[in-house]
Parts: structure tokens; C-alpha cells; sequence
């Protein structure tokens, strides 16, 4: 099997940014053993806290992100630094080539529950016009995103990842300390008879959502004349790695719960690089109304609805929404 970096130099990776996911990848590998060691290393429940998001900080939240913010602070590679549990950016290396924007622990309600985890990032080169302390420098759409990946912290840690070619799975040798690659190409299927989405929601979302979703549960007996499976893991970097392993559709759309913020999931550090993966596997990433990589964030916390996996399903949802 090839190593990980053999595999990025074979795709002309530059060597700075080499460097930068080697850093990225030396703070999973660390909050991977973290999250083995469970209760024995005093990491779980939650802190007295609220992130910026307004969600109570699990004690593995905290250590994550820091974990990350500080390996990053010091490797002289990234000139600004975005996370879900920061107010604000954090200004880094000043000339450094390079912005890293993260969600250090996705699916942090499952921590307690030993149920799936993963960190997710995404890097983008830094703007020469703009101050390493703005914000500014992550208005760049998801298109320009020169590396998106993630590590999915289960049975096995697992890292998927593109730079802008395929989107590449590869599986932490904890013997060796490295990362080998396991599938060259992940290609999710076309067609799918599986889908994932927070059934809690159902009374919030819009009318056509609402129809999609039922059209779903009929089952042979619907419109679609096929049965559907429905998977859900309560941690989207769970959910998206099963669509990216075997097909299917994610889907987290606009509800009525909170009219102020129908959108639960943050674009910068959640939806670009997830989606970037997807594409880059040959599937879909829209929001209600757009190609999520198509948006040019206008906060670093903004969100959006998600919808993403397999092409034809993604096509017959939007259908649904009327969206053209």
C-alpha cells in the first residue's frame, strides 16, 4: 500500500502545502488516540460553555480545537485560522502562504455514546490584500479550496481527502503512525435507495421537502416504486462518509425551527470541503437553490442547507423544491 505523502507528490502537490496536511494530520492522529482512550483519559461530558454556535462545548471540543490551533500557529504554513468553536479568526504566520478553516470535532453529541466523530478542514490560499486578522480572507467560494478532507474517527481512523483531483480514502496504520491508501477513487454510485436526514425536523421543513421525504417512506408503494433504507448518525462527517463509501443522499434543508437561522450547517468548515469531496467523487453538493461551492461566504459562520450525494438523487430532490 502507498503512503500518503508518495500519493500527494504523485499528484504534484506542492511542498508547502504537504507540509501544512502533514501539521493537520500530527493533531488527528493525536485526537484520534484521545478519543480511543475514551474515559480513561478524561475527555468526555460536556464544559459549563457555549461555543459561538450557542452549543454546550464537550471537553474533547475544547482540546481538539486546540490541539489543532496550536500545531497550526507553529508551523509557519498558515497565515489565518477559522473554527467552529472561535468567535473569530486567529491570525497566524504573517506572508504565510496559506488559510486552514475547521470543524476540530464533528458529531461532538456522540463523544459520550462511543458513536462516530471526525475532524473536518479545508484550505485555501491566503489573500496578499487582505490582513491575516480579517475575516476577509475566507470570502473565497469553495471552488478555490486546494485541499478539503476529513478524519473520521470510528473502528478504524480514516482519512478522506482531495486536493483537487480524486477524492482519496486512506486508513491510519497506528503501528507504523502513517497513512496508507485504501481506495484510490471514491465514486459514489449514480442511483441510491438510501438516505439520511434528521427525522426530528420533519414538522419544520418546507412543503416540498416534507413531500420528498414522504414519496421516500412509501416505499414501493410511492411514486418512486423503490424501497428506501434510512440512515442517520447524528454526526454529518458519519453520514457523508457512508454516501461517499457506498452512495446515497444527505440532506439537512432549511426548517422553520429557528426563522432567524433556518440553516443548521456552517459553509466555510462543514458544507464546502464535505462537498468538494462529493464532486470530486462524482456526486452533488446543492443547497436548496445553489451549488454549494458556487457561494462566496459572507461570514465565517454562515449557514446553509445542505443536500449532497448521489447525482440522480440529489437531481430528484431539487426537483421537489423546484429547483431548476
Amino acid at each position: 500500500m502507498k503512503r500518503l505523502i508518495p500519493c500527494l507528490e504523485q499528484d504534484n502537490v506542492d511542498i508547502e502545502l504537504i507540509l501544512l496536511i502533514k501539521t493537520i494530520l500530527t493533531a488527528c492522529k493525536e485526537i484520534s488516540f484521545r478519543v480511543g482512550q475514551g474515559a480513561l483519559s478524561n475527555v468526555l461530558g460536556s464544559t459549563l460553555d457555549e461555543n459561538i454556535q450557542g452549543e454546550t462545548q464537550k471537553k474533547l471540543d475544547i482540546i481538539s480545537n486546540q490541539l489543532l490551533k496550536d500545531m497550526l500557529l507553529e508551523s509557519g504554513k498558515v497565515r489565518t485560522i477559522a473554527s467552529e468553536e472561535e468567535d473569530y479568526v486567529v491570525a497566524a504566520t504573517e506572508g504565510a502562504p496559506y488559510i486552514v478553516a475547521f470543524d476540530p470535532l464533528d458529531g461532538s453529541s456522540n463523544i459520550d455514546i462511543n458513536g462516530q466523530i471526525g475532524t473536518i478542514f479545508t484550505i485555501y490560499r491566503a489573500k496578499d490584500d487582505v490582513s491575516a486578522e480579517s475575516e476577509l480572507q475566507f470570502s473565497q467560494k469553495g471552488t478555490e479550496q486546494v485541499c478539503a478532507g476529513y478524519v473520521l474517527y470510528g473502528p478504524s481512523t480514516l482519512l478522506a481527502m482531495t486536493t483537487g483531483g480524486p477524492s482519496r480514502l486512506y486508513t491510519l496504520d497506528k503501528t507504523q503512525g502513517c497513512y496508507l491508501l485504501t481506495t484510490e477513487q471514491m465514486d459514489i454510485p449514480t442511483e441510491t435507495q438510501e438516505f439520511a436526514v434528521n427525522m426530528s425536523n420533519y414538522h419544520q421543513w418546507s412543503a416540498g421537502f416534507t413531500h420528498y421525504i414522504n414519496d421516500l417512506l412509501l416505499g414501493n408503494e410511492g411514486t418512486r416504486a423503490k424501497k428506501y433504507n434510512m440512515r442517520w448518525n447524528g454526526a454529518m462527517v458519519g453520514d457523508v462518509h457512508r454516501v461517499l463509501s457506498r452512495g446515497g443522499i444527505f440532506c439537512y434543508p432549511n426548517n422553520t425551527k429557528s426563522p432567524q437561522q433556518p440553516a443548521k450547517l456552517r459553509l466555510l468548515y462543514e458544507a464546502n470541503p464535505l462537498a468538494m469531496l462529493v464532486e470530486n467523487a462524482n456526486g452533488k453538493a446543492s443547497t436548496e437553490q445553489e451549488r454549494i461551492l458556487a457561494i462566496e461566504p459572507s461570514h465565517i459562520h454562515q449557514r446553509v442547507a445542505v443536500i449532497m450525494g448521489s447525482t440522480s438523487e440529489v437531481d430528484e430532490c431539487l426537483e421537489y423544491l423546484n429547483v431548476k
